[in-house]
């Protein structure tokens, strides 16, 4: 397949790859819907020992426990991954707790406005300085939100939750940058342990969903949120990200709340008004004008180049 204007080609197996995982991710309401009789938090619990133990495969067979232990050593590191698991970890619990209580058109609204969000703490935190078409579709996507608040009589917590928590983990996995699995693995780690003990306190005084008498949806479903939800669809990103441009990859990544509304308003019922769609429909501008200006940027160093080698050549 044929690069893009200034970029490195995009190779077949890595597209597969990226529409995998986002696929995965924009199907996993589906997977948390079948366990919405389960507590969130055990939900949360049984995904993070399950990954733990699904990433540590891969770290195991490319022996990559030394990357583990300069994490640890690390302090700043130390910091910074406790701050990412935090926020990782509101994220997954806000998403699960959301597609039990038919919220799916909230997460997949607060995954179309979290890379804005990332933008605009970029600005506040790390100094970066804004450009007026970021400011206008921070500002489209804020009149948006603020539609739903006028329009419904309440915030949209959910997807600023959702949006804010996974942008805060952006930030700081960009100031500790590891492998992605090297990264996660740390992070279910620090919580796996008291994971594991309160789900074993389940299980002994009979209050655990796992092997239950739930039914085999359940049994299965949930050493699957661990497996589908984080650990294969991880490994697949990060086989993708080495095979593709960064760039095409971001912008992929809008697969998947555009999947997770049509579960939403198609399979699951949620209702999807005519302020719903004023809403999403300012979201959607503010992303275009967002995208169109990034692609402008990355356009004009290609036509530089391509200008400089017709020079050359005649």
């Amino acid at each position: 397949m044929s690069p893009p204007p200034g970029g490195e080609p995009i190779r077949p197996i890595g597209l597969l790859a990226a529409v995998a995982a986002y696929g995965i991710w924009g199907f996993s309401p589906l997977l948390f819907k079948l366990l919405a009789s389960v507590p969130a938090p055990e939900i949360l619990a049984h995904r993070v020992v399950w990954a733990v133990l699904l990433l540590a495969l891969p770290i195991a067979l490319t022996r990559g426990w030394h990357k583990v232990v300069a994490i640890a050593r690390d302090r700043r590191l130390r910091w910074l991954f406790l701050g990412s698991t935090v926020a990782i970890s509101i994220n997954w619990l806000t998403f699960i707790w959301a597609v039990a209580h038919d919220a799916v058109v909230q997460t997949a609204m607060g995954y179309f406005i979290f890379p804005l969000v990332t933008v605009l703490l970029a600005t506040l935190v790390l100094g970066e300085k804004l450009r007026r078409r970021q400011w206008l579709a921070i500002a489209l996507v804020a009149l948006g939100v603020g539609w739903m608040v006028a329009a419904v009589g309440a915030v949209p917590w959910i997807a600023l939750i959702l949006a804010v928590s996974f942008s805060t983990y952006g930030l700081l996995r960009k100031l500790a940058p590891v492998d992605p699995i090297v990264g996660l693995f740390v992070e279910t780690a620090l919580v796996a342990g008291p994971a594991l003990v309160w789900l074993v306190w389940l299980a002994v005084n009979g209050q655990g969903a796992f092997l239950g008498g739930l039914g085999a949806g359940v049994d299965i479903g949930l050493p699957l949120a661990g497996l589908l939800t984080t650990a294969l669809p991880l490994t697949l990103f990060a086989f993708a990200g080495q095979r593709m441009p960064l760039a095409v990859l971001g912008l992929m990544q809008y697969m998947n709340p555009t999947l997770q509304l049509l579960l939403a308003t198609l399979a699951f019922g949620e209702p999807f008004t005519t302020n719903h769609g004023v809403a999403f429909g300012l979201v959607w501008c503010g992303l275009a004008v967002f995208v169109s200006g990034y692609a402008r940027r990355r356009r004009k160093p290609a036509l530089a180049g391509q200008e400089s080698a017709e020079k050359a050549a005649h």
